[in-house]
């Protein structure tokens, strides 16, 4: 069971009793889970995230969850998955591909130490990483006699804020990354490598959620937000689906209510291109 929303962070026990003869363990979501947490707090200022490659699986809530889910399973002696890594393999650019690697070799790292039983990854070509980490630092089969008894999460722990900035760079990133895959999207492409990175939909519902919140709470402006927009159009520069893209992702960051997930407008979108 994908554990992906915040909500279920506090009833792991209660899903796991519903599904005791159904399921083998709990899967930490990673992307939909931040997405979950800034959506179901999008109103409140003191809940703004900083940039979104800050929010790494070693802070704050997401380093609670992470204990607690492990904790939780294996006190049920059923397995605790960790989360995907986004890295893809980068060819022609040996050093660009070493330094991927070894981002995944250290979130690999971070799990199995944690707890974990086992792992994903975005791409099949980062499966030998992920599986040599596990196996040299998990003895046997699973890990679940890890009981965890050293994990003590409380309600508040599950709602901690990281620490860090929005930063120019941040809104950037968010702008650029949720138009290009919102427009990869209307092409129909469901994942989209960009960056050296695997997105979906879970990672540019965070951008775009970000950016609607700093808007909100004075984090940027809507003129700032329109100047670096046209700025990373420019950088973009002719797509097929770009002029749609980005009426639609405008539409989700201007709006005064925050959309519950972008795809809703993309599929009608998609539905009167087709005539449908």
């Amino acid at each position: 069971m994908l554990i992906e929303t915040i909500l279920a962070a506090f009833e792991m026990d209660e899903i796991l009793y519903e599904l005791r003869a159904h399921s083998s363990g709990l899967n930490c979501g990673r992307w939909d889970y931040i997405f979950s947490f800034i959506k179901k707090f999008r109103a409140h200022a003191e809940f703004c995230l900083p940039d979104r490659g800050t929010v790494t699986m070693d802070k704050a809530f997401l380093a609670a969850y992470v204990d607690l889910l492990i904790k939780t399973c294996h006190r049920r002696g059923i397995h605790a998955m960790g989360g995907m890594a986004a890295q893809i393999p980068i060819k022609n650019d040996p050093a660009a591909n070493d330094a991927a690697t070894k981002k995944v070799e250290a979130d690999k790292l971070r799990e199995v130490r944690a707890g974990h039983d086992g792992t994903w990854v975005a791409h099949p070509g980062l499966v030998e990483v992920a599986k040599r980490v596990f196996d040299e630092n998990m003895k046997g089969p699973h890990q679940i006699d890890r009981k965890r008894d050293d994990v003590a999460k409380t309600a508040d722990d599950l709602l901690q804020v990281p620490q860090g900035d929005v930063t120019e760079q941040g809104v950037r990133q968010n702008i650029n990354v949720g138009i290009l895959y919102l427009e990869a999207w209307l092409g129909g492409s469901g994942a989209v490598p960009l960056y050296n990175l695997m997105e979906d939909a879970a990672t540019c519902e965070i951008s775009r959620t970000q950016l609607w919140q700093w808007l909100r709470h004075g984090k940027i402006t809507r003129r700032r937000y329109e100047q670096i927009r046209d700025e990373e159009l420019q950088k973009i520069g002719s797509r097929p689906h770009l002029d749609a893209a980005v009426k639609i992702f405008d539409e989700l960051i201007l709006s005064d209510e925050l959309a519950d997930f972008l795809t809703i407008p993309a599929y009608e979108e998609l539905i009167e291109e087709e005539g449908l």
